[in-house]
């Protein structure tokens, strides 16, 4: 669990100055939206000039759309990563080595648990997948929901805060989008936290509260 986190510690401080950039560049799309709104009322019609006005709006003023997303999309392989070393630390594969790890590694992360609840387990672990775990089913459902919860709520308030860093957006496309983020995203880990392993909860959670 330790070493999820640190895990978590250390990509954040590495892509520490993309964040940085990701929220001025955010601030200055903000900055943009009269000028993008002309624009858009200028060229009504006429996509292909709009296109071109637009890439020679964020060249001339040095914004690059594409900046918001970069952190998330950097975060992706490592979220992967996890999701597939807890895939497959099951008993099923005791006494394997993987990952560079010796049997011993391996056996003491395949054994890793939280309040007696196996990081591998999910939400949604079946009684057979639970009795090989050798957990109980009561502890993994009050962990995981537990967890499940912390995470929906550190990830509508990690999305409230950028939205008040960058301020909320004119156009109402934009504002959509800043709802759906603040709203849409975590409610849906409702459901889909449900599936992840309590491992991957954990650096999602301290992710956000990074």
């Amino acid at each position: 669990i330790l070493a999820i986190v640190f895990l978590v510690i250390t990509v954040r401080v590495i892509l520490f100055p993309i964040f940085v950039k990701q929220i001025r560049s955010q601030r200055a799309m903000q900055a943009l939206q009269p000028k993008m709104k002309a624009l858009q009322e200028k060229h009504k019609g006429d996509r292909e000039t709009l296109q071109k006005e637009m890439m020679e709006l964020y060249r001339s003023e040095k914004v690059n759309p594409l900046m918001g997303c970069l952190p998330m999309f950097l975060q992706i392989p490592v979220f992967l990563g996890l999701f597939h070393v807890l895939k497959r630390l099951n008993p099923a594969n005791m006494g394997k080595t993987r990952y560079g790890w010796s049997e011993n590694e391996f056996i003491s992360a395949a054994q890793a648990r939280l309040f007696d609840a196996p990081i591998t387990a999910k939400f949604s672990s079946s009684a057979a997948d639970l009795a090989a775990l050798g957990a109980n089913g009561t502890t993994v459902k009050i962990v995981a929901g537990v967890l499940v919860i912390i995470m929906m709520i550190t990830t509508y308030m990690t999305s409230r805060q950028m939205i008040l860093k960058t301020g909320w957006a004119e156009d109402p496309q934009q504002k959509m989008i800043q709802r759906l983020m603040l709203y849409g995203i975590p409610l849906s880990l409702l459901v889909s936290g449900a599936l992840f392993p309590i491992g991957v909860v954990i650096y999602w959670v301290t992710n956000n509260l990074f």
